[in-house]
C-alpha cells in the first residue's frame, strides 16, 4: 500500500504542473526516516538537483531541491556534512545550524557549500574523504582516481593497471569508488579496455571491480558495475546491467565472484547503508547506452516498468522496505546517501542570493527564523 506524497512534498514554492514531476511513496517510509532519525540525499545529472528527503511538520515527506550543474557523487562526511562532485567541481557541504535552530521555522538541517575546489570539466563520479580532509574522486575522464590540487586540475593518485597512462580519453569507465575509512580500497570500471570509448562494447559483461591496493581485479564479468561499497565486512557492489544489488563473496585467492541479494526494477545506481538497510538508487533505462542489457530481459520476465527512484532493501531478506518513486520528466538519479540527525533537511547553491545572506559563527545561538536573500546594502 503507498500513499500520494506529491502534497506533502516541498515544492520551493511553486505550485506543482501536469508537466512537473511527481513523487510518490511506500506508506512507512516517512515513519522509517523518523524512527532512525535521519535524511536522504540523492543527486540526478539529468535535472541539475540534488535532492534532500526528509520529514515535515505534520510528519509526511518533504523533499527540498536544490539546483546544481550536474550533480553526481555523493558522500557522507561524519555527522554534519557530505561531497558532492558537480560538473566542474568538488563540494563540500556542512550543516551551519546546530540543535534547536531551523531555518523558516522548517528546516532543522542547512547545508552550505564551506569549500569548494574548481577542477575543470572532469566527468567526475564518486567521491570520498581522503586524508589531510581533502577529497579523493573517481576522474572518469583521465582514468584515474585523483585529488583536488592548489595549482592544477587535480592531482592522479591512482589508476588501474591495466590502463597505460593517464590520458584525456575514457577508456574503461571508471565510476565506482569505495573507502575504507579514509583510503581508496576498492573501483568499478565498465571494462579493462585501454583504448578511448572501447568500455562502450563490453557493456554486457565486462565489468570489473579492482582492488586499489594490489591493482588485482577482485571481480569480473560484471554488466556496468556501480557503486562500490564497504559495509559490515562485506564488499557490496551495484550490478546496474542486471539491475541487482550484491556483494562480492571473495576467496582465499582474492578472486570472487558475484552475489546477488535483492532485484530492484531499474538500472541500480547510487548505493548507501544504514545497519541491515540499503539504500539504492534506481533509473530508467532510457538511453542508447542502456539498450541490450540482461536489465531489459529481467523487466520483460517481471511484467514490470523501469523506476526512476529509490529502494530500501533489508539486507536480512532482500526485500523491499520502503520506496520512494519519481515520476514525469526526471528519469535517472547518480547516487544516494544519508544524512544522519536531519529530520527536514535544505541545501544551498553556491552561487544562489541565500548562500551570500546566511551568515552563521560557532558562538551564534539564537534560531534562524529566516534565510537573507542578500547581504546588506553599503
Amino acid at each position: 500500500m503507498s500513499e500520494d506524497a506529491t502534497d506533502q512534498a516541498g515544492t520551493d514554492g511553486r505550485a506543482p504542473t501536469p508537466a512537473e514531476v511527481q513523487y510518490s511513496i511506500s506508506g512507512g517510509l516517512a515513519a522509517w526516516l523518523g524512527q532512525h532519525k535521519l535524511s536522504i540525499a540523492a543527486s540526478s545529472y539529468q535535472s541539475g538537483l540534488l535532492y534532500l528527503i526528509g520529514r515535515n511538520a505534520g510528519g509526511g515527506i518533504n523533499v527540498h531541491q536544490t539546483a546544481l550543474a550536474k550533480p553526481m557523487g555523493l558522500a557522507t562526511v561524519g555527522e554534519t556534512g557530505f561531497l558532492l562532485s558537480a560538473d566542474f567541481q568538488i563540494l563540500r557541504f556542512e550543516n551551519t545550524l546546530r540543535p534547536g535552530q531551523a531555518v523558516n521555522d522548517q528546516f532543522d538541517a542547512c547545508y552550505v557549500p564551506r569549500v569548494v575546489h574548481v577542477t575543470g570539466r572532469l566527468d567526475a563520479h564518486d567521491v570520498g574523504l581522503g586524508p589531510d580532509d581533502l577529497p579523493i574522486f573517481v576522474n572518469t575522464r583521465f582514468n584515474c582516481l585523483a585529488r583536488p590540487s592548489a595549482r592544477h586540475s587535480f592531482e592522479p593518485v591512482w589508476r588501474p593497471p591495466f590502463v597505460s597512462s593517464i590520458v584525456d580519453e575514457d577508456r574503461c569507465h571508471l565510476n565506482g569508488l569505495a573507502m575504507e575509512g579514509t583510503r581508496p580500497r576498492y573501483v568499478t570500471a565498465v571494462s579493462r579496455s585501454d583504448t578511448i570509448d572501447g568500455w562502450r562494447d563490453r557493456r554486457a559483461d565486462g565489468g570489473i571491480v579492482v582492488d586499489v591496493e594490489t591493482g588485482e581485479i577482485v571481480c569480473e564479468g560484471l554488466s556496468m558495475p556501480h557503486s562500490p561499497r564497504l559495509h559490515q565486512g562485506r564488499l557490496w557492489v551495484l550490478n546496474s546491467g542486471t539491475g541487482e544489488l550484491g556483494y562480492v563473496d571473495l576467496t582465499s585467492d582474492g578472486k570472487g565472484r558475484f552475489e546477488p541479494v535483492a532485484f530492484c526494477p531499474g538500472f541500480v545506481r547510487g548505493l548507501s547503508f544504514w545497519g541491515d538497510f540499503a539504500i539504492v538508487g534506481l533509473s530508467k533505462p532510457r538511453y542508447k547506452r542502456f539498450e541490450g542489457l540482461a536489465l531489459d530481459q529481467r523487466l520483460t520476465e517481471a511484467d514490470s516498468e523501469p523506476w526512476c527512484g529509490i529502494h530500501i532493501i533489508d539486507l536480512k531478506t532482500g526485500a523491499c522496505a520502503h520506496w520512494f518513486r519519481i515520476d514525469g520528466p526526471v528519469a535517472e538519479l547518480y547516487d544516494v546517501t544519508i544524512l544522519p540527525n536531519a529530520i527536514c533537511p535544505m541545501a544551498v547553491s553556491p552561487v544562489s542570493a541565500e548562500a551570500a545572506g546566511l551568515i552563521t559563527h560557532a558562538d551564534m545561538t539564537a534560531a534562524l527564523d529566516q534565510v537573507t536573500t542578500a547581504p546588506p546594502e553599503g
